[in-house]
């Protein structure tokens, strides 16, 4: 076979190969988004690796040019060095998707987390104002014995700030439970066509602005905003962003596009899953932040609500710019 033939037989496969050594380089070595179309997938690259070695080998045989034989053999340096080079430490791995990965994935779907964020805060900011001015509303959306409870946790004679009793760290195990299995209820509701995902935005946010708004009417809303305020933070964010990893796998399952319904379920599972990753992970320094610094009495208002505004600010710069200007790919 001539060069020319050689080289018009399996340009295209060389080309492929370049592409996808530049999306995994070392310029974008954590890209782990979906490629362009023209893309080789990650599973097909072994494949087209051992084909590479054999096409340089016979270039070698058959005395094709220098030129050509140099192009091959850096594209197989290239494919080596990616396919056999150590892994991340996993330590690397997950704080590269806690800071860049897990932020990118949120704005990837940012519809959905606007129509979350939605659901959650209108009828929070509506139930609140709406027991400003109709108190008695507050016990249709909740029973008496958590109302007294409320009341109990927020009394500004109390001792305590936030609960009733209990250590630190039993409480920051009651926390990690309690928010962990909020946020995967709201995610997992999803697959009932995402209507179940609304349900449970709407009804936290309901509850949240119902308690907020009966403390705040009989004089408890201080104790209360000093409790809530930091760890608030993470964890009201962490909500809606399980509410937004529900509401597009609902999507996947409602409106499938031109892939099977099953396909579709499936990536809306792993988006979800990874989502749900850094939910948790949020939900856990929520749950550290409540047990150990939230409750404690003793600071001020207004110490509280300098830390809640650096948490609130770290929060919102962390998912709006993390991991941009890394040279990934979305």
């Amino acid at each position: 076979m001539r060069q020319e033939q050689f080289v018009a037989r399996y340009q295209s496969e060389w080309q492929a190969l370049e592409r996808w050594l530049s999306l995994r380089g070392d310029s974008a070595r954590r890209a782990r988004r979906t490629p362009d179309a023209s893309s080789l997938n990650d599973e097909d690259i072994p494949q087209h690796y051992r084909r590479l070695c054999q096409q340089l080998a016979l270039a070698r045989k058959r005395g094709y040019s220098p030129q050509l034989v140099a192009r091959l053999q850096q594209l197989m340096q290239q494919g080596h060095g990616l396919l056999y080079r150590t892994p991340a430490p996993r330590w690397r791995r997950a704080a590269e998707f806690l800071f860049a990965d897990f932020p990118q994935l949120v704005r990837s779907q940012a519809r959905s987390m606007w129509v979350a964020t939605a659901l959650f805060m209108l009828p929070l900011v509506g139930s609140f104002a709406l027991i400003q001015w109709h108190p008695d509303i507050v016990h249709m959306l909740m029973d008496n014995k958590d109302i007294a409870a409320m009341e109990r946790m927020y009394d500004p004679a109390s001792p305590h700030l936030g609960r009733d009793s209990g250590t630190d760290w039993m409480m920051f195990g009651h926390y990690i439970m309690n928010n962990i299995s909020i946020g995967l209820r709201t995610f997992a509701s999803g697959l009932l066509a995402g209507v179940g995902t609304v349900l449970v935005l709407l009804f936290n946010g309901l509850t949240i602005g119902a308690v907020a708004g009966h403390l705040q009417h009989i004089g408890h809303g201080d104790p209360f905003w000093r409790f809530v305020v930091g760890h608030g933070a993470f964890e009201l964010t962490a909500i809606v962003i399980a509410g937004g990893a529900g509401l597009q796998l609902g999507m996947k399952l409602l409106a499938p596009g031109r892939r099977r319904r099953v396909d579709a379920l499936v990536e809306g599972g792993v988006i979800g899953a990874k989502l749900c990753l850094g939910v948790a992970a949020m939900l856990l320094v929520a749950a550290f932040i409540e047990a150990f610094w939230s409750s404690i009495a003793e600071v001020p208002g207004w110490g509280k609500y300098s830390v809640a505004a650096v948490l609130w600010t770290l929060v919102f710069v962390w998912l709006w710019r993390g991991g941009r200007g890394d040279g990934r790919a979305h």
